[in-house]
């Protein structure tokens, strides 16, 4: 793939988009006290076409319906991923609540421009044992999420994040970006964002790397070889043991694309984390990943027979760097996370070599 990370190797590199956290953390929150749990929005002033793929065996969902292709509503303001289980989509009335204000959303009277309708798609992580578990997001969480979108935002334990573990270690927020340097879709922008909850393992436990690495190599994220030593005790740990999981996230471009396309980049997001995470897509997980698409940058149409679409090489070459930046996603998530509820992290098991800028 002829393609170099973005300017902050983030989901925000697609122009347009924003991320916001709010979240609950105790300093002193631990397995079942205290708080942890938060939520993430990314808001699209405008909106964008939008679309889903939902793999995982225990989804917890809204508005993904409305995302189906063959559906009348082609476009969403903001995408909620959330921890709280399914009381956490509660969250998204706060959002919705935000873009009523800012008069983002489908407008329902030519004569009246606050009479808009928000769409706000969502997706949940299971982290209630993360902390106390009555203690979730909440329409509040989801509307001071929106108030703190901004262009730069942070990542790990952060937002959805703070309560998330990946399979034995912490998990977290992780985000990345590449710009596609040649062929039909040159210039286009491809990112993912990532909220890394899964029950599966997200590290080799033959060598302690991350199952994420092997695209693009250790080196790439400025990551040795851990010792014998390192990867017995991290292979000692014990398994997560809960019966939800679920890692959700949102895969974007500024390329044009329709609501078959954006749900084609979706789908092969999914391969990022079958190649990130082992195993994926299991009865356990919720696994999710929406897609967005600003259509700002302009694609090249390619002569091809009447069968196919003229966009289809710029959609394949988007969809191939949507499976990458899912999987360096997964990576950034569980290199950037903080230790939360005596939850180890990957950084804690294998100190990081020299990361990369």
């Amino acid at each position: 793939m002829n393609a170099t990370p973005g300017a902050r190797d983030a989901l925000t590199d697609v122009a347009g988009l924003l991320v916001g956290h709010h979240h609950l953390l105790d300093p002193d929150a631990r397995i079942g006290a205290g708080a942890a749990t938060g939520c993430t929005v990314v808001r699209v002033p405008g909106g964008a076409t939008a679309a889903v793929d939902v793999r995982g065996g225990g989804p917890g969902t809204r508005e993904t319906d409305l995302l189906d292709p063959s559906n009348t509503v082609r476009r969403a303001n903001s995408i909620l991923l959330t921890g709280g289980s399914a009381f956490g989509l509660a969250a998204a009335d706060g959002v919705m609540r935000w873009l009523e204000e800012h008069g983002e959303g489908i407008a329902m009277d030519p004569s009246d421009a606050g009479r808009v309708v928000p769409i706000v798609p969502g997706a949940v992580i299971f982290d209630l044992p993360v902390g106390a578990w009555d203690i979730r997001p909440d329409a509040d969480f989801g509307y001071l999420a929106s108030s703190a979108a901004a262009a730069d935002f942070a990542r790990g334990s952060v937002g959805a994040g703070v309560g998330a573990r990946a399979g034995s270690i912490k998990g977290g927020v992780g985000s990345a970006s590449v710009v596609l340097g040649g062929g039909p879709a040159a210039g286009v922008t491809v990112a993912a964002l990532i909220v890394a909850n899964p029950v599966g393992s997200v590290f080799d436990p033959r060598t302690g790397l991350p199952w994420g690495a092997g695209t693009d190599g250790p080196e790439f994220f400025g990551l040795g070889t851990p010792t014998a030593e390192q990867v017995a005790r991290a292979v000692a740990l014990p398994v997560k043991g809960t019966v939800l999981n679920t890692t959700v996230g949102v895969v974007a471009t500024d390329a044009e694309l329709d609501t078959a396309g954006c749900r084609r980049m979706a789908t092969t997001g999914h391969d990022g984390l079958a190649r990130a995470i082992r195993p994926a897509h299991s009865p356990l997980d919720g696994d999710t990943l929406f897609a967005l698409a600003t259509g700002t940058a302009p694609t090249e149409d390619q002569p091809l027979p009447p069968a196919f679409p003229p966009d289809l090489l710029a959609l394949d070459a988007i969809c191939t760097a949507a499976a990458v930046c899912v999987e360096r996603a997964v990576v950034d998530a569980i290199l950037s996370a903080t230790t939360v509820a005596d939850i180890p992290t990957y950084t804690d098991l294998f100190p990081p070599g020299p990361r990369r800028p």
